[in-house]
């Protein structure tokens, strides 16, 4: 056998920790189907998609997810091969009407041939009839419910390259391989020396970037319900998993220090204040904003001889949120307690 310095270096077993596939010549592959399948879960189940103009959706459910995903490495060029087919159900209502619409949304072949996520086909199925679930259909065709989902599946792209691309090329001789957070990472020239350093400069212009505009939002609502009936569908967790219809990440009943997650880790925070059947404060972010954006929601419960007052306010919202935030409100916390509870309906 060739020794270092001499022959082809492709037959060459130079001095690196595994001591196989030299310089990257030969073809190494990694399986990312098991990997692949639960991101894509992970991504869209829970997800909403909301559009203040027509309604919102929430996917339910991964129905379908069939195919394949490859990480191949040849001649130290990395190659992704995918190939999916995805069924997701979901559900939704459009603004002002309490009408559930539910369907499918198939993505019939997700590959790596689709140089541009629009590119992707998207067919749209209801099995509720309607002007509603008409609305609801379009925009999850052309609107922006499509862009939604197309911007998750180049999320699952970004993460399988990001993911597969950590140990599949192996360092050579002379490199030094650095562990950061579990991962190799490769050193081996000062252009690469160069590359983090004006990474890490990108990321400090970006802490240091432009001031996020603040604003505050005020909600008022009349609920046919005793304050307690409130303050308890808004601090227990198995009321609160059954009017967003979804898990809640939380202790049984909410405690001053404790922390939440709602809706699939789309809405998560703090309990700063519990008191007892009339004010709730925590802290409370929506997983879309932009990182170390957490708002505070004041919850103030006035009962009355014919219903009980609720009251949010919501303070470090960025601007551009508001609205979206506030339809928010309105949809998943107070016309779903409405429904699930009959707090539209009088009881005194």
């Amino acid at each position: 056998m060739a020794k270092w310095g001499e022959g082809d270096p492709r037959w060459i077993v130079e001095e690196r920790p595994d001591a196989t596939n030299v310089n990257n010549w030969h073809w190494t592959e990694k399986n990312a189907d098991g990997w692949s399948k639960n991101k894509l879960k992970e991504l869209f189940t829970n997800h909403i998609i909301d559009n203040p103009k027509v309604g919102s959706v929430v996917i339910e459910e991964v129905d379908k997810i069939e195919g394949e995903a490859r990480a191949n490495n040849r001649k130290g060029k990395l190659i992704f091969f995918y190939e999916w087919e995805i069924t997701l159900k979901w559900k939704g209502h459009v603004n002002g009407n309490d009408k559930e619409v539910t369907g499918k949304i198939e993505i019939p072949n997700l590959s790596e041939e689709h140089d541009d996520m629009e590119d992707v086909d998207l067919e749209i199925s209801l099995t509720t009839k309607g002007p509603e679930a008409d609305a609801l259909k379009e925009m999850l065709r052309k609107g922006e419910g499509a862009k939604d989902i197309r911007s998750i599946l180049a999320k699952y792209v970004a993460a399988l390259k990001h993911e597969y691309s950590q140990d599949l090329i192996k360092p050579k001789k002379g490199q030094e391989t650095v562990t950061t957070n579990n991962k190799a990472v490769i050193n081996s020239a000062p252009v690469q020396n160069q590359a983090i350093k004006k990474n890490e400069e990108n990321m400090k212009n970006l802490d240091l970037g432009v001031k996020l505009e603040l604003a505050e939002l005020n909600i008022s609502e009349d609920m046919k319900c005793t304050g307690q009936e409130l303050f308890n569908a808004l601090t227990r967790k198995d009321m609160i998993q059954i009017f967003t219809n979804s898990e809640a990440k939380m202790t049984e009943q909410a405690i001053e220090g404790g922390a939440f997650e709602l809706l699939g880790g789309n809405i998560s925070g703090k309990y700063i204040e519990v008191t007892p059947f009339t004010k709730i404060v925590q802290e409370w972010r929506l997983k879309s904003w932009p990182g170390g954006i957490t708002s505070t929601v004041t919850i103030t419960i006035k009962q009355s001889k014919e219903d009980t007052k609720l009251f949010i306010k919501q303070t470090g919202v960025p601007i551009k949120e508001v609205e979206s935030t506030k339809e928010g409100w309105h949809r998943y916390y107070i016309q779903a307690m409405k429904r699930s509870f009959g707090f539209g309906a009088a009881l005194f």
